[in-house]
């Protein structure tokens, strides 16, 4: 069985160069819930459609900065690395890496 909770470190390789983000993922009541961070833009946003189905995890979120999008996330979980796409509207998907990090070690900065 797959286990998608914790913290991620998460990087977004989008066309006005690459993203970094903080994603924690935990259960509540038996459901998947997840929050994403970005420190260098001072957000935190609550993910959407958060669905896990066997290693492949899918969300939803939406941002304002560094500009307005929604987007939506697919990736494969492997142990503490996940890796695959989001995608915003009708822009080029962006490649997606991250992995999990342990309590206090997250080093995301932008």
């Amino acid at each position: 069985m797959t286990v998608a909770e914790g913290t991620w470190e998460l990087v977004i390789d989008t066309p006005i160069g690459k993203q970094r983000a903080e994603l924690l993922l935990s259960t509540v009541d038996g459901v998947l819930r997840g929050v994403a961070r970005d420190p260098k833009h001072g957000e935190e946003i609550t993910l959407t459609d958060l669905v896990l189905d066997g290693d492949r995890l899918t969300w939803a979120q939406s941002i304002t900065r560094p500009m307005r999008l929604n987007l939506t996330f697919d990736v494969t979980l492997e142990g503490d690395a996940m890796a695959g796409r989001s995608k915003a509207g009708r822009l080029p998907a962006s490649k997606v890496t991250g992995r999990r990090v342990a309590a206090g070690e997250s080093g995301v900065d932008g």
